[in-house]
């Protein structure tokens, strides 16, 4: 393989095109090389239709970036791992948790990286306020994630449908920071889900989840908020209240800014997958996946109206 890890994005969505291309483009070590998608494709990159045509007329490869819906992510990424590439998975990592394993166990088997990626993790905010939180007492946690589905996911109708996980696509951003600042395993207690009434996935949820030393953390997850999103996750502590908003890109200690800066998760996200590549790793955490699924199944399913895009 060459020094250069040789990208395909697979899927060139909203998503792909505002934050994939731009953040291989940063980052040093590696470079895309071509795109696979139906119908679009950015100009002055080989384009193909699908990964078996990538795979029998496009250039060499050394990696593929799933950024279709995840209905369709397993199929993709167990097709490019047996082809001997490197697999990063969008968020979402699959639309189910038991289709991962397999996958992981591919990618041991074939030697190469498989890494479930969780870019809100990599927001300026979220390793600080880990290490700020981690030497008080954390007494609740509030997170607060709404936003407008027709203004962040217009026209996706494949989010509403069975496997498209609904007001989790997003929710399942703040799970991600969730349990990666908290400093004990994290489980679901309860959930109620509303379903619109011609929708396969939830439009809102509200769920109840603790640790196992009885930390209350609430969560409240809404498609339906006009205007600026709500990607907030507060902590009461015992040295006073510490705020994560903006989806991890400011931080307050109180009244105190500590934290106020620019969106560089993809980049941080690339140059992980550059890094991973080379030392033969993966990483495939299914902690924030399994909240999901656990939510699923303890909620309480409550009809609303229907929603029309």
């Amino acid at each position: 393989m060459s020094d250069l890890l040789r990208i395909a994005i697979l899927g060139f969505g909203e998503i792909a095109g505002r934050q994939h291309l731009p953040a291989i483009a940063k980052t040093s070590g590696a470079a895309l090389v071509a795109v696979v998608d139906p119908v679009k494709t950015p100009p002055g990159l080989p384009h193909f239709r699908d990964l078996p045509e990538l795979l029998r007329d496009g250039p060499e490869i050394d990696a593929v970036a799933l950024c279709t819906p995840p209905q369709t992510r397993h199929a993709l990424a167990a097709a490019a791992l047996a082809a001997g590439k490197h697999v990063l998975l969008e968020k979402p990592p699959g639309a189910t948790l038991s289709e991962l394993t397999p996958l992981i166990a591919a990618a041991h088997q074939a030697g190469r990286t498989l890494f479930a990626t969780w870019h809100s993790r990599y927001a300026p905010a979220v390793g600080p306020v880990r290490k700020l939180i981690a030497g008080r007492t954390i007494n609740k946690v509030a997170v607060i994630w709404k936003e407008d589905v027709r203004v962040w996911h217009p026209g996706h109708a494949w989010i509403f449908e069975a496997g498209g996980f609904g007001v989790f696509d997003p929710g399942i951003n703040a799970l991600s920071i969730l349990t990666e600042i908290l400093p004990y395993h994290v489980f679901v207690k309860s959930a109620l889900l509303d379903f619109p009434a011609n929708r396969e996935m939830p439009i809102a949820a509200a769920i109840e989840l603790s640790d196992a030393y009885g930390l209350p953390i609430h969560a409240e997850f809404d498609f339906r908020q006009a205007g600026p999103p709500s990607w907030d996750i507060l902590c009461e502590t015992d040295a006073g209240p510490v705020t994560l908003s903006k989806g991890g890109r400011q931080l307050r200690d109180g009244n105190r800014l500590v934290v106020d800066a620019t969106d560089e998760e993809y980049p941080a996200l690339y140059r992980r997958f550059v890094a991973l590549t080379s030392d033969g790793k993966s990483d495939v955490d299914l902690a924030p996946l399994q909240l999901v699924a656990d939510s699923f199944m303890l909620g309480r399913r409550r009809l609303v109206e229907a929603f029309e895009d």
